[in-house]
């Protein structure tokens, strides 16, 4: 991601989180979306900004509304 590219994020007001940040706001540990990242468990979006890892904030709430269930089934 270039300098511009995160500038545009920023300016569209687009909030990056810090993995602290974005596993705080899920309830999880850092190392847990750490694991899902590298194994890919989850389609949660992230950003790499050099060898930082950063969430969008709406990504993170758009992924946890898509894991709302209207019934008791896990599946």
């Amino acid at each position: 991601m270039t300098t511009e590219n995160l500038a545009a994020l920023l300016k569209a007001g687009a909030e990056l989180l810090d993995e602290k940040a974005a596993a705080q706001l899920l309830d999880v540990s850092p190392g847990t979306l750490s694991v899902w990242r590298s194994t890919g468990r989850y389609k949660l979006p992230f950003l790499k900004v050099g060898s930082k890892v950063r969430y969008r904030r709406a990504d993170l709430l758009a992924w946890l509304d898509s894991r709302t269930r209207d019934t008791g089934a896990t599946a």
